[in-house]
């Protein structure tokens, strides 16, 4: 079995201060997943742009990357979208530093109604460096969802390729789950033991995933499985938080109601208080 799920990798451009930064992220990434690299900028077509990233991506020459540049003018939402659903993109990068000034419009606003609207994989990309940092630790969630094996078997994938060290399945178990009210030792004993029965089913269910996956992505892999009580989406980011993640990889939700659990405040709330990059799969 060989999975491919980003053939195609669009990124927005915006000429920023970090535009090198977010560019070089863009290419090793095409580069890591054999991927063509197709990079969207909402304006006119320069020369002087044109040749500014054509520069800016002649390192990666020696890597042979495959890339494509178009420049479209209109509003940034309607065209980041309508490129990505003409190119066939499967993965769209969006980034920009955490201190930059327009960070709250272009990370905020437009990533908000992209990433909600997109239906490709995204990839918000809130540290990007030229020189490039290892990915070593990567939490997936193994929340009870027909679309979790996917994603958990997506993030076996990204290991791979990045060389990363350790992937973590966070499990996010409802409170209610354990049905128990807790008014003395005896209850509290009870509570507990409801707790672990829980933990062994969840672990037991995400073993099972986990063997389908090709060894060729487990192989080497540290794997840890993180059962967790608390609220879905809050719990998972804060133990991304924590335990210092490199990545943290989510289902796109189905629903706007569940959308809205996960995402309780908005876009430009999770990537100030989560310091780690996000990639959102479809």
């Amino acid at each position: 079995m060989t999975l491919k799920p980003f053939k195609t990798i669009g990124i927005g451009v915006a000429f920023s201060p970090n535009l090198k930064a977010n560019l070089f992220e863009a290419a090793r990434l095409a580069v890591f997943f054999k991927s063509k690299l197709v990079l969207i900028h909402v304006g006119d077509d320069a020369s002087d742009k044109r040749e500014n990233l054509q520069t800016i991506l002649k390192s990666f020459e020696k890597d042979n990357l495959d890339f494509e540049i178009i420049f479209q003018k209109g509003e940034p939402v309607d065209v980041i979208l309508e490129v990505s659903e003409r190119e066939k993109i499967d993965l769209l990068i969006l980034g920009a530093q955490k201190r930059e000034r327009f960070v709250t419009y272009y990370m905020g606003s437009i990533a908000r109604k992209i990433t909600r609207k997109v239906k490709c994989s995204i990839l918000l990309l809130i540290n990007p460096s030229v020189e490039r940092v290892p990915c070593e630790h990567i939490v997936v969630n193994g929340l009870k969802d027909p679309k979790t094996e996917q994603a958990i078997t997506t993030a076996f994938y990204v290991a791979k390729h990045l060389s990363s060290e350790k992937v973590t399945i966070v499990e996010e178990i409802k409170e209610q789950q354990v049905a128990v009210k807790v008014e003395d030792d005896k209850s509290l004993r009870r509570a507990n033991i409801a707790k672990e029965r829980i933990k062994l089913r969840e672990n037991q269910r995400i073993k099972e995933i986990i063997s389908h996956i090709p060894e060729q992505y487990t192989d080497g892999k540290t794997v840890k499985l993180q059962p967790i009580f608390g609220k879905q989406g809050y719990s998972i980011g804060h133990y991304a938080q924590i335990s210092r993640a490199d990545l943290l990889i989510m289902n796109a939700p189905s629903k706007m109601s569940f959308w809205d659990r996960l995402f309780p405040h908005d876009i430009e709330h999770i990537l100030t208080e989560l310091p780690t990059d996000v990639l959102i799969l479809q």
